[in-house]
């Protein structure tokens, strides 16, 4: 069996599980802006004695976005340490697919559902993408997508699910998009338990990071935020 620590801190809430021989323990917190306070205190309770590896741990999987800014940066960095410091490869996993396998998990959905998976990019604005589901796991059909409710088009037909908080700009999606809405889960949220079973799969896919190309994607094209390698102080 593979050792799993996944992180997840896009949005309001800070999420750590560790998976080891499939067995899952789990940290789980709704608060905003304590990411950085929560998260090695999470780390510690799941996790206390010895090495990553001592205690069976073969890869860090983390939440890598579309989210919260400073959450994503808080996950990123705190993964290239741990990862670099224990000698062991990173997956990312896009956070609205963890939405979607937190739906799946719950019986919300079914396997043969499409979802919108949305969550409120504050400014008015949602994060979107489509996925449906191949073997149980999702797969992205559209997006990722930033923009404004009222703005966001998708060229489909049949109906969809909306999973995440930005299920409530509901009433300002365009009327053909409402029309296909069928069901709509406001309050499922990205738990890093939920990374656990995509990031397996694409670590046996070998889609793996070193620590150095672990990296946030950020959908707004506009924001200039430097990547992780460019930080630092100037020469």
């Amino acid at each position: 069996m593979t050792g799993i620590l996944a992180i997840e801190t896009a949005t309001d809430t800070c999420s750590i599980a560790v998976s080891i021989d499939g067995q899952i323990r789990e940290c789980h917190e709704v608060a905003p802006r304590q990411h950085n306070e929560l998260l090695f205190s999470m780390l510690k309770e799941l996790l206390p004695d010895g090495t990553l590896r001592e205690q069976g741990i073969d890869l860090v999987a983390y939440g890598c976005g579309p989210g919260s800014f400073t959450g994503l940066r808080i996950a990123a960095s705190a993964v290239q340490g741990l990862a670099y410091s224990c000698g062991l490869p990173a997956v990312a996993v896009p956070t609205l697919a963890i939405l979607a396998q937190n739906a799946l998990r719950r019986d919300e959905v079914s396997t043969a559902d499409t979802l919108l998976c949305a969550l409120d990019a504050r400014i008015n604005e949602v994060y979107s993408a489509v996925y449906q589901y191949k073997d149980k796991l999702p797969v992205l059909r559209d997006g990722p997508w930033a923009c404004s409710p009222a703005d966001l088009a998708l060229d489909m037909s049949g109906s969809l699910t909306v999973v995440g908080d930005g299920g409530r700009f509901l009433k300002q999606f365009s009327e053909a998009l409402r029309l296909t809405v069928v069901a709509t889960l406001i309050d499922i949220v990205p738990m890093a338990r939920d990374m656990i079973p995509i990031a397996l799969a694409k670590f046996q896919n070998g889609e793996i990071q070193s620590p150095g190309q672990v990296q946030p994607v950020y959908v707004r094209d506009e924001i200039s935020w430097k990547k992780l390698a460019q930080q630092g102080k100037p020469a």
